[in-house]
């Protein structure tokens, strides 16, 4: 039986300015080590049996994965479309805001809208592709969201949006 996996749905093409600067360094710091990975490639292959060469073997897998990224990241970075300025409509939330939500427990929390490729939730940043991201965008101050999460149905209000970075509140995480 093949290990075929149907494609995965393509993300939002949009990124902020930090976050495509993050993958072009990436990549530069990719190509930098398929570099060194060649010229090791190149002394294992030297070593002579290539069958029994444990370096070699492991070489040829590196050089692999860091092509296979490098292709990725080569064609994601043309489509994206990068961007760099807050929407006309500030009291609204769109991409790259950041937002202050609370819970229906009374606990806030903080998230960042960004796209697919720059996702952390440690750092509060949420795909704009995700179920409460969706939920937010176009919503104003004291609007109410419903989402549906795999724990169940989530309620939030949304207490402050910014385009600028907001502290973090005291307790981010549920």
């Amino acid at each position: 039986m093949g290990r075929y996996r149907p494609p995965q749905a393509r993300g939002s093409p949009y990124i902020t300015v930090n976050g495509h600067a993050r993958l072009a360094r990436e990549q530069q710091a990719l190509w930098q080590t398929r570099h060194e990975v060649t010229e090791a490639l190149a002394a294992a292959a030297a070593e002579g049996d290539r069958s029994e060469n444990a370096e070699y073997i492991y070489r040829k897998k590196q050089l692999r994965e860091i092509d296979r990224r490098l292709g990725y990241l080569g064609r994601r970075l043309e489509e994206l479309q990068v961007v760099a300025d807050p929407p006309t409509d500030v009291s609204r939330i769109y991409f790259g805001a950041w937002v202050r939500l609370e819970d229906e427990h009374g606990r806030e929390l903080v998230y960042r809208i960004v796209g697919p490729d720059e996702f952390d939730i440690a750092k509060g940043y949420i795909s704009m592709d995700a179920p409460v991201a969706r939920a937010l965008l176009k919503r104003a101050v004291d609007d109410e969201i419903r989402v549906q999460l795999p724990a169940g149905e989530q309620s939030y209000i949304v207490l402050e949006i910014s385009y600028q970075p907001l502290l973090a509140a005291p307790s981010t995480r549920g």
